[in-house]
């Protein structure tokens, strides 16, 4: 930053942390305050006669003071909304004085660039995207934290190579990147390589540098419902097409989710994603639908057997998703009658068990610790539920009580 400020001939800095990384305040507090010891801050920088001060703001958690004019705005001591960008930032920002605003990740590779030289940065990366990027590679993986990769590296080998691929012997299905406003890509682009432009032609983007894997149990609809659930939370409300379109959209998803999708929903879902993308005021509100969007774009399927099959094909969805317990298997061990949290499961030692459907909260607490070598725990969805009693086991059953 002090490099940057230099260049440009500013003498005050901002950063602006979230107030929910306590650590990352005290850190950054410690090395300014040990960098003006050392000189490389304050007045008379080494001598130099270049005075610059850098000044730590604890914003207060707003997901949209990502944007950059919200973030001026927070700056400034104002709510953190948006304004138009028919004048730049580094025309007019903060206090309406000419303003260069990175990202940290760009303004910590500025020092490396200039003791190497700008060959040796651009030696990493792709045409369009040089250097390298930083990820929080997390979800169903084996290998989860920050991983720094070159630019262009492809999608499989981040997933499989660093990450180690999917536990438990799951199948990949889809990579979300880009924070929750990016996009959902599917195992058949594995092969793409990380870039700005590249992830961006895929429906998504680099965003923030996140990186969620999902396996084969992912509901695709559901994963979009969850991630416009909470762009919606955090929608700063400013402009018509991001708050209400959004709070349509998370309507829609949420019947959707629960079996009550309608003919038409996936047609109006569209209208309300473009014309937010369109017309919206900032980047939360033109990026916010892209998880619908990408998910829709490739996995169009699973909304369609929702909508037309009231069914979940992942088994995930709750309203849609029945567990029952196959007699043929049951071992009458009691694990899923004891470990069920509604007392939703009947029968005894010795006798079949059964789940009252009446009772059942679809925890799936009952699948999860049914042994696996009995397998009788299991998860159906859009079909009818089957009877698990033999008539003969309901004879004696009423003959008991009787």
């Amino acid at each position: 930053m002090t490099l940057g400020a230099y260049a440009i001939g500013s003498h005050e800095g901002y950063i602006y942390v979230r107030q929910e990384y306590p650590l990352a305040v005290e850190n950054v507090l410690l090395t300014i305050k040990k960098a003006e010891e050392y000189g490389f801050l304050g007045k008379n920088i080494l001598g130099s006669g270049f005075d610059f001060k850098v000044i730590v703001h604890q914003g207060a958690g707003a997901f949209v003071c990502g944007e950059s004019t919200a973030l001026m705005t927070a700056l400034e001591g104002r709510v953190g909304e948006p304004r138009p960008k028919y004048i730049r930032s580094n025309i007019k920002g903060l206090w309406e004085k000419p303003s260069v605003l990175n990202n940290v990740e760009t303004w910590a590779n500025v020092p490396l660039i200039i003791n190497k030289g700008a060959d040796w940065f651009t030696q990493y990366g792709t045409e369009g995207s040089k250097g390298t990027k930083i990820f929080s590679l997390v979800g169903k993986i084996v290998n989860t934290g920050l991983v720094e990769v070159p630019m262009g590296m492809p999608l499989k080998d981040i997933i499989y190579k660093i990450g180690g691929g999917i536990p438990g012997g799951k199948k990949f299905k889809a990579v979300q990147t880009g924070g929750p406003s990016g996009g959902c890509i599917p195992e058949e682009l594995l092969d793409l390589p990380v870039g700005f432009d590249e992830l961006t032609k895929a429906g998504s983007m680099m965003g923030s540098g996140g990186m969620i894997v999902m396996d084969e149990d992912t509901c695709m609809v559901d994963v979009a419902r969850y991630f416009i659930a909470f762009l919606t939370d955090e929608s700063c409300g400013k402009c018509v097409p991001c708050r209400e379109g959004l709070r349509q959209m998370l309507k829609i998803l949420t019947r959707i989710t629960e079996g009550e999708g309608r003919e038409g929903d996936i047609e109006l879902l569209k209208d309300l994603a473009l014309t937010a993308k369109e017309a919206a005021l900032c980047a939360l509100g033109k990026s916010a639908p892209n998880p619908f969007l990408s998910t829709l774009r490739y996995f169009e399927d699973e909304y369609e057997a929702h909508i037309k099959e009231n069914r979940c094909p992942a088994l995930s969805c709750k309203e849609l998703t029945v567990y029952t317990i196959d007699p043929a298997k049951c071992k009458a061990c009691m694990i899923c009658a004891r470990k069920c949290p509604a007392d939703a499961i009947d029968g005894g030692k010795n006798k079949i068990h059964i789940v009252d459907q009446n009772k059942c909260t679809k925890c799936g607490t009952c699948y999860e610790v049914c042994p696996s070598r009995f397998g009788a725990v299991t998860r159906i969805s859009g079909e009818p539920v089957p009877d698990p009693i033999p008539e003969e086991e309901r004879i004696i059953r009423k003959k008991k009580k009787k």
